[in-house]
């Protein structure tokens, strides 16, 4: 063993242990590792900082950007009011559907987005069809790791294996060269969990504190602008924009309550809309130029003109117990007058308004009011005695207007990177740009969405795998796996190295995973005369698609507490299936790349 190879050695040995205890950041050790490869002479300077224009660090960045453009613009969230919908009563129906839905999901965004999503959706459907969360939450996380494995691009380890690939002169892979792989893995999983559903503990989805206090809908009046491009469209078409939970309860013209006007009436300038609807709907509208809260369209000029106090936010406000506010309607308060702050909605627990506009309404105590004002006048109201307390609004605006553009732009770009019209990088550079520019996300917002430990991990452990191949250090390694499966069977051999990557994910990520491993199996299928497709391919599987523990995926750690699972519950489930999932892995990479037969033999 060479100087070079034993320091590359002792590098790598200090990183481990970083990654393993985190006593730093991931991508602070990345780029502590980057950094000695370049003192220590292994790598020159511009080789170690490659990752940073490496196309895995593109494609991840880019699709950190586009997957914010599909939730600001309201598509996660309607895919997940139809999973919903379509999870009938019973688990059987739920698990079936739930799966390859929230697969499908993950193959194109980020697989923790997709966890983070469904849990509180799942949470909500089982308390309502009397269903055992936790018998529904492990199968959804589970399906979205495996949807990592339908496209090259879900996950940062396909991604390094195809940068690894090309390197080795191999011919690339494409966006969908493992989605035979994936969609088995999909398939067998669900049918495993349909069948082992019962091994799982049985807790029901009991409303917690949080639950307690959501709020689903506020009473609000909408107004129609003067330049809307809703004027002359019929009202279905505002309610198919505006999504679930909003409900027109009554419609004004000319200041009038008409009863004549149904949902294929055409809107007018200036009409105004009584709406039950959630927060997010309310958020929403402030993106929306063609339609506003009727409340702060008549009185935000009282409201003052802002100057040097920021811009207007939306809070929520509760009446205090003997609130001078108590029994009297939001009409007769003048809040904007006398406060500087428009009362833009109201939400009131178990109990129907008795008034259609909530203007009219007189207040109880408890009741919930959303304000509209600069931050200023909002400090002012905050210490007045009728008010119990001031919190952050908590509704999300969704650009639900825009959700066919960032349709059609993830659509284009897909099919831009699949038939190779440009290359994948470009092609997902492209379309986060155009997220950007057609405006699904704000440009802040895309910035934010960008997890930028991954995209900085990511560059700098590359440097890292090719510091090991360049050393000899792989090759050192693969020698003596190749003196060990002397004799094995091909599939045998591709099974060990899903299980090596399957075990060392359990204490670091996909992507440092791939990365130390994958030069070893392109060493191996070199000294063993194979294509070294498969081997590495194989690898990249083992590093995502392993469920031993709940700490080997950041998915696994959001379901723990609502699903009240413990440790051994992970290694129940995921230990067979880890099993069958390298198992079909391996055969599929076989049968895909080495032309082997159909039906497996060990």
């Amino acid at each position: 063993m060479t100087i070079e190879q034993l320091t590359f050695l002792a590098i790598l040995a200090g990183a481990l242990y970083l990654f393993v205890t985190e006593k730093l950041r991931v991508d602070v050790t990345a780029m502590i590792t980057l950094l000695a490869l370049v003192v220590t002479g292994i790598l020159d300077s511009k080789r170690a900082l490659s990752g940073f224009a490496s196309e895995p660090a593109i494609i991840v960045a880019s699709v950190f950007v586009i997957s914010a453009g599909l939730a600001a613009t309201g598509i996660t969230e309607k895919i997940g009011e139809w999973v919903s919908k379509l999870g009938g009563n019973g688990e059987l129906q739920s698990i079936a559907v739930v799966m390859p839905i929230v697969s499908a999901m993950a193959a194109f965004t980020h697989h923790v987005m997709v966890t983070a999503m469904m849990v509180p959706i799942l949470s909500k459907f089982a308390r309502q069809k009397r269903l055992s969360v936790s018998r529904l939450l492990m199968p959804m996380s589970l399906a979205a790791s495996l949807g990592t494995t339908l496209t090259l691009v879900s996950a940062p380890a396909f991604l390094l294996a195809n940068n690894m690939i090309e390197r080795s002169g191999a011919k690339s892979l494409g966006i969908f060269s493992v989605t035979p792989i994936g969609i088995a893995l999909v398939l067998m999983a669900t049918a495993y969990m349909l069948l082992m559903r019962f091994v799982l503990p049985k807790h029901m989805g009991e409303a917690d504190d949080a639950d307690m206090f959501r709020l689903d809908r506020y009473r609000s009046e909408l107004v129609i602008g003067p330049q809307s491009r809703w004027a002359t469209r019929p009202l279905a078409e505002l309610k198919v924009a505006m999504g679930k939970d909003f409900e027109v309860v009554g419609w004004l013209r000319d200041d009038v309550l008409r009863d004549d006007l149904t949902d294929t009436s055409p809107l007018s300038r200036h009409d105004i809309l009584i709406v039950d609807a959630s927060p997010d709907h309310i958020a929403s509208l402030q993106a929306d130029r063609g339609i506003d809260l009727n409340a702060v369209a008549r009185f935000g000029l009282l409201a003052g003109d802002g100057e040097g106090e920021g811009q207007p936010q939306l809070v929520q406000a509760v009446v205090a117990p003997g609130s001078e506010f108590i029994g009297r309607s939001t009409r007769e308060l003048q809040f904007a007058q006398r406060n500087g702050v428009v009362i833009a909605g109201l939400w009131r627990r178990g109990a129907h308004l008795r008034e259609q506009r909530y203007a009219e309404e007189r207040l109880q105590e408890g009741d919930l009011l959303v304000l509209w004002g600069y931050p200023s006048r909002l400090a002012e109201l905050a210490s007045h005695q009728g008010i119990l307390m001031l919190v952050p609004f908590a509704g999300e605006a969704k650009r639900r207007i825009l959700s066919p553009v960032a349709l059609a732009i993830m659509g284009a770009t897909i099919f831009a990177a699949a038939t190779e019209l440009l290359d994948p990088p470009l092609a997902f550079l492209l379309g986060a740009v155009a997220m950007v520019a057609s405006r699904c996300v704000g440009i802040n917002e895309a910035y934010r969405e960008i997890d930028v430990r991954i995209f900085v991990m990511i560059a700098g452990v590359i440097p890292l795998g090719i510091a090991m191949e360049d050393t000899g250090t792989a090759k050192l390694f693969a020698d003596g796996l190749t003196h060990l499966v002397q004799g094995w069977p091909t599939l045998t051999i591709l099974m060990m190295l899903f299980l090596m990557a399957g075990l060392l994910t359990q204490i670091l990520s996909d992507a440092a995973t791939t990365v130390l491993l994958g030069p070893i199996a392109l060493s191996l299928a070199a000294s063993l005369g194979l294509p070294v497709t498969p081997f590495v391919v194989v690898t990249a599987l083992g590093a995502v698609a392993s469920f031993l523990t709940p700490i080997g995926h950041h998915g696994n750690l959001l379901i723990l507490r609502p699903g009240h699972y413990k440790f051994r519950d992970f290694l129940v489930i995921g230990l067979p299936l880890t099993v069958m999932i390298g198992a079909v892995a391996s055969w599929m990479a076989r049968w895909l790349w080495l032309e082997g037969p159909f039906l497996p033999s060990f």
